[in-house]
C-alpha cells in the first residue's frame, strides 16, 4: 500500500499518512469529516483530501454517496468511508480473530461494508453503473443504502444482530413515505438465518444480499 501511495503522491511524512489510514478503518460507514480527520492528524484539510483521493485511485477505499431528492428536507451532502478489502480493514483496526471481531464496537460497520461491497463488486462485474447511494437528513432520519433501479428506489437497512427487532423498520418506512410509489420493495439485511417478510419489507441473511436484483441480473 506505501509501495503504491508513493507512485501516485508525494508523502512526506510516512508516520502521519498511516495514521491517517487507520483512522480512516475507524470510520468506515461513517459520514467523512475532513476538519475533524485534519485536527486528530495535525494536516490541512486539503492535505487530508489530496490523501482520501488517493487511497480511492489506488482502490483502497470507496465513498459512497448521498441520494439527492426534493423530499423537503435538508439532505447530508458529505459521502460515506468505505473499504475495498474488510480484512485490511479489520488489520488497521487490530482485530486479529473472529472472537475479537465479534465483540468488536465496528463490526456492524464491518459488515455494513462488505455487503455495499458485494453489490458494488456485483454490478461492476457486470459492466454496469452501480447507482448505490444512502440517505440521512439534517433530523438524523437515514437509510444505510438506497439502490437506484431506473425510477425505482430499493431501500435497505443493514445491521450486525441475529434476530429482528421493530426498531430496524424505522428508517425504511420514513424513505417509503418520502418516496410514495417510487419505493415497490426493501429489504433489511441481518445475520439471523430467518428470512420472511415484515411490514412490506424482505428480511435477507447479509450473504443474499445480491439476490435484490432478481433472477433477471442473476
Amino acid at each position: 500500500l506505501e509501495k503504491d501511495v508513493r507512485h501516485i503522491s508525494q508523502i512526506q511524512n510516512l508516520v502521519q499518512f498511516q495514521n491517517f489510514i487507520k483512522l480512516c478503518a475507524g470510520r468506515i460507514g461513517q459520514v467523512v469529516d475532513y476538519s475533524a480527520l485534519s485536527n486528530e492528524i495535525g494536516v490541512s484539510a486539503n492535505t487530508i483530501k489530496n490523501w482520501m483521493s488517493v487511497l480511492e485511485a489506488s482502490y483502497i477505499i470507496f465513498r459512497l454517496t448521498p441520494y439527492f431528492e426534493n423530499f423537503g428536507k435538508r439532505i447530508i451532502k458529505a459521502p460515506k468511508l468505505y473499504f475495498t478489502d474488510v480484512g485490511l480493514a479489520t488489520y488497521l483496526l487490530d482485530i486479529e480473530n473472529p472472537k475479537q471481531l465479534a465483540r468488536d464496537p465496528l463490526r456492524g460497520f464491518l459488515i455494513e461494508n462488505m455487503c455495499i461491497l458485494e453489490l458494488l463488486k456485483y454490478r461492476t462485474n457486470l459492466a454496469l453503473e452501480p447507482h448505490l447511494y444512502y440517505y440521512r437528513d439534517s433530523h438524523q432520519n437515514e437509510v444505510d443504502l438506497i439502490v437506484k433501479q431506473g425510477n425505482k428506489l430499493i431501500p435497505i437497512e443493514i445491521k450486525s444482530a441475529q434476530t429482528f427487532d421493530k426498531s430496524f423498520l424505522k428508517g425504511l418506512n420514513y424513505f417509503r413515505a418520502l418516496a410514495g410509489d417510487r419505493v415497490e420493495k426493501g429489504y433489511l439485511i441481518y445475520t439471523g438465518e430467518k428470512s420472511q417478510s415484515i411490514q412490506g419489507f424482505d428480511l435477507l441473511h447479509y450473504k443474499d444480499i445480491t439476490t435484490i436484483y432478481g433472477e433477471s441480473e442473476c
